[in-house]
């Protein structure tokens, strides 16, 4: 029996502007924010590109989002429960 992947809800919100995401981990990284991690990484090593869990995934997100955008106004994503 094949083990069935688990699907978050990752909120972003930009500028007072929110937008949902839906998938498994590997969708996240892979297909929404592997960019955004990328870029993370190319300016920092210390941020990987790919985590392994969700709290590690929001945190490597944010902390790209810290590097490349900086200063009050930038992006951030949260856990939607």
């Amino acid at each position: 029996m094949a083990k069935v992947e688990k699907v978050y809800q990752v909120k972003k919100t930009r500028k007072g502007r929110e937008s949902i995401f839906e998938g498994t981990l590997s969708h996240l990284i892979d297909g929404v924010f592997g960019y955004t991690l990328e870029c993370g990484n190319s300016w920092n090593k210390k941020i990987p590109r790919h985590p392994k869990t969700i709290k590690s995934l929001i945190k490597a997100i944010n902390d790209s989002y810290d590097e490349t955008e900086g200063g009050y106004d930038r992006s951030y994503v949260e856990l939607v429960d």
